[in-house]
């Protein structure tokens, strides 16, 4: 037993060492038993409250901890080889759930200890969450909330993409915990603004199949069809299903990546502007459509809707050449960020032509903005700035203007428009999953803590009247709202407290931006734009 002791005091080490005032947290890799006591002499009331553990099984919680573990709550559901980083509504719904045992009056005096002792890929996605609430909420830097949780040797496993050979590209915790700590500087991350009953709903296949990457600015969809029906398991939505949504979110330019499978005049009749910057399913852009691509994106009076055929690869590869351009994101932040707001974005080859692209990006990034304070301070006279001189000749004419044989040689990949390929395949995947309506599942304690904290944050996307039937309604796409106020009418008497309850609910602001915690001094950083408006 003094073994254990010993071994669970040098496994030990602070996240918040150097502030008293804030609440520390300690992070064990050592592997105990049930028995192991993970408790410590506390120096003072304010300290030494939450602690971080890979353990060979389950402990139980005892007179002064509180134990618990997310491994079979909060399940990544993958593609092929992937396994995380978990999404966002349920690095959410950890946030959540953590957060109300910090302020928790009853668990005050103890220790909270939130550990995994699951295979090596929970481990990562544990290590994963409990870093990024480090970043989140204890205002640490990526570095310092990394460099405890492998500050007793502890080696996590790299998450990959969703292909199904050989991993050629390895994403670390590191890389996800300066991903959430650029999404909270640029104002992409901002739970007080989160819907995460939205985020899951638009996620799912029937319902659309997209995310926001960049609030108000890049949302990743799957492609559009000529009509609404099901295909191989899953639900194609015409053009018209997305124009409600997208015309009350600012989307006002359509980029598509894949074959011509829908007429584009039927977004172009309605206003949008669309653009075709065709390449093969599972390759890399060249330089011109990349060039394009910057072009349309910088120039765009709107939000940006991106598609190829599931929205992953082709669509992620691009987004993220922005991303690096204009935010300066290193490839592996950006990949972090994109797999964290739609999982198994950037495929195989793309990974390493995202990194591949990161320096001169980085490069034309610096003369874009360059050009853009000499226009604010009127040093020059133009109203739009291209993404390079080399898109233009001295006559004004672009020289990437594909001739008409140039253009049909482009679409003369037969496999795409005839055959299955890798996005079909992982649209079929997606729209296979276990058949749940919330990610995860949530003990009554989390319902409650999470009702309270969403619902003062409810906005409607679409207006009342719309139908909720995607396939039947090939017109509009099921709306996230109708589907909760459905859920809430059917909800038991002893449900969540009932509709009394919900409604009591309504009325009470328990954000987690506003929560007063007892040891969490912090706040959560006031972003600029909403994940979901």
């Amino acid at each position: 037993m003094e073994d254990n002791k010993q071994a669970c005091r040098l496994a030990c080490a602070y996240i918040n060492r150097s502030f008293s005032s804030f609440l520390p947290s300690f992070l064990s890799s050592d592997r105990t038993k049930e028995t192991a006591n993970v408790s410590q002499e506390r120096p003072d009331n304010q300290r030494d409250q939450l602690y971080f553990a890979v353990l060979q099984q389950k402990i139980k919680s005892t007179a002064d901890r509180h134990c618990f573990c997310i491994d079979d709550e909060l399940s990544y559901e993958n593609f092929y080889a992937d396994f995380g980083p978990l999404n966002l509504a349920m690095f959410y719904r950890f946030c959540c759930k953590l957060t109300k045992k910090l302020k928790s009056c009853t668990l005050a005096k103890k220790k909270i200890v939130f550990y995994t002792c699951g295979d090596q890929k929970k481990q990562a996605n544990a290590a994963y969450l409990i870093g990024s609430y480090a970043v989140m909420h204890l205002q640490k830097t990526p570095e310092e909330a990394y460099s405890l949780l492998v500050s007793r040797n502890s080696t996590y496993l790299p998450f990959r993409d969703a292909s199904f050979g050989t991993c050629m590209y390895n994403l670390n915790i590191l890389d996800c915990l300066c991903a959430i700590y650029k999404a909270l500087q640029f104002g992409w991350l901002d739970f007080s603004q989160f819907d995460v009953e939205e985020y899951e709903h638009y996620e799912r296949a029937e319902n659309g199949d997209f995310n926001w990457i960049i609030p108000g600015k890049f949302l990743a969809f799957s492609g559009p069809h000529p009509k609404s029906k099901m295909e191989n398991g899953y639900p194609l939505h015409a053009p018209e299903a997305y124009f409600p949504y997208f015309r009350k979110h600012n989307i006002t330019t359509i980029v598509r990546l894949n074959k011509k499978m829908y007429d584009a005049k039927r977004f172009t009749d309605m206003g949008f502007e669309h653009h075709d910057l065709f390449f093969v399913d599972g390759s890399t852009p060249n330089d011109s459509i990349v060039r394009k691509f910057l072009n349309i994106c910088e120039n765009s009076n709107g939000a940006i809707a991106v598609h190829c055929k599931a929205g992953l690869g082709r669509t992620g590869t691009l987004i993220g050449c922005y991303m690096m351009k204009h935010y300066r994101l290193t490839a592996a932040e950006a990949i972090a960020w994109m797999r964290i707001c739609r999982p198994g974005s950037v495929i195989g080859p793309q990974q390493n032509f995202v990194e591949d692209k990161q320096s001169s990006l980085w490069s034309e990034g610096d003369v874009f903005r360059e050009k853009m304070n000499e226009q604010e301070n009127g040093k020059l006279a133009v109203t739009r700035i291209l993404s390079g001189v080399d898109d233009i000749t001295i006559n004004g004419s672009n020289k990437n203007k594909m001739s008409k044989k140039e253009e049909a040689e482009l679409y003369n990949d037969d496999e795409e428009m005839n055959g299955i390929t890798q996005g079909d395949k992982l649209r079929a995947l997606k729209s296979k999953r276990q058949a749940r309506a919330s990610t995860g599942s949530l003990s009554q304690e989390e319902k409650n803590i999470h009702s309270r904290s969403s619902q003062s944050l409810r906005i409607l996307l679409q207006s009342s009247g719309q139908s909720c039937k995607a396939v039947v309604n090939p017109s509009h796409l099921p709306d996230a709202s109708e589907k909760r106020k459905r859920t809430r009418t059917s909800l038991p008497a002893n449900s969540l407290g009932g509709r009394r309850t919900v409604s009591r609910r309504r009325r009470t602001r328990c954000s987690l931006q506003s929560m007063r915690l007892t040891r969490l001094c912090h706040s959560i950083p006031t972003a600029r734009a909403p994940v979901l408006r």
